[in-house]
Parts: C-alpha cells; structure tokens; sequence
C-alpha cells in the first residue's frame, strides 16, 4: 500500500512511503479485530517515514557520486599514464631509428646529435669528450635499458633506483602475504 506524503519542511516535494499489505486473514487466520491490526496511525508516523526514505534516497544519491568522482579519477589517471606511454614508445622507436654505426647494447649510455642536414645520429663519445670541437649540435643523452626502452640522462638516476629495488624483490624471491583482507599495518602504528 503506497502513500504519497508532503514533508513539512518541504511542502512542494512530495515522499512515497510504501505501508506492508493488510489483510483481515494473515496465514488464513482471521485476527481478533482487524481494525486494531490495520488502522493507520498517526499521520505523523507517515511524515517521519517518508523523511526517513527521502533521507535514504540522498545518502544513496551522495554514495553513488561519490564512487563515480574516483572513477573519473581513475579514468583520468589512466588516460595520463597511457599518453605517457605512447608518448615514451613514440621516443623510444624514435631513437632505435637513429643512425649508428655501432651495434647499441643494453646498459651503455648514447649521446644523439644532429648534423646540419637534420640527420640524427647516435654516438658512444659525450660533448664533454668531444669539448670545443664537437662537429654537430648535441641533443640529448640516452641510456638503452634491458627491455630496449631509452631513459633520459636526467631520470637515469631515479630509473636505476627503481631497477635496484626490483632486483633485490627478485632476487629475494620474496612472495606477497596471502592476505584476502586490506592489510593497513603501519599506517594505524
């Protein structure tokens, strides 16, 4: 059974409050008075559960909203992350397809310069090596990587830190607790 209600503190907006179904025979049995059984109380009553449906219907709304703003987070750090790495693949297959005449292994560092036809060309002897007489504009260092990925001179440092911490991981053979549950040690300490 369904009443529609008007809130007091807002008279223009009006709750639907569903009641549970009477009957004058619940289970087959006829109740001693019916009336007493099924009679609607104070209209107070109705007012206090369609404010408490309205209520519930805001908080659900709020939930809701907030659950999307962090996808949309998400989503928008995922859409970062994956233009950084087009961006890093484009370099990289940039890179591989300078001219050198030299084989490129992996952990050497690579100075790239250009000469004045616009050819880009990969040379193991860094400007501080070639010093005054360095014959072509310099454009950037390079280290070749192990999965034949380029890292910039400037974030050598910080990508070898990085390595190192994966090495040891590895090299400890350390396994992840089985824990099924969020673990927040150490952040309550």
């Amino acid at each position: 059974m369904d009443r529609t209600v008007s809130l007091p503190n807002q008279p223009d907006k009006t709750t639907t409050v569903t009641l549970v179904e009477s009957s004058s025979t619940p289970s087959g049995l006829e109740l001693v008075s019916s009336y007493q059984t099924n009679r609607v109380g104070d209209p107070m009553d109705l007012v206090a559960l369609a404010s408490q449906v309205q209520k519930g219907d805001e908080f659900i709304k709020a939930n809701a909203c907030n659950k999307l703003t962090v996808i949309a987070d998400q989503i928008r750090y995922l859409q970062e992350q994956a233009k950084k790495v087009l961006e890093d693949a484009k370099r990289d297959a940039d890179l591989h397809h300078a001219a050198c005449n030299i084989v490129k292994k992996p952990g050497n560092m690579y100075y790239l310069y250009q000469r004045p036809s616009a050819q880009k060309y990969f040379s193991i002897i860094s400007p501080k090596e070639w010093g005054p007489s360095c014959p072509h504009t310099f454009v950037g260092a390079f280290k070749l990587q192990h999965d034949m990925s380029w890292t910039p001179v400037d974030e050598v440092e910080k990508r070898d830190a990085e390595m190192a911490i994966m090495d040891k991981l590895l090299s400890q053979q350390t396994a992840l607790p089985p824990y099924t549950e969020p673990n927040f040690k150490g952040l309550s300490d």
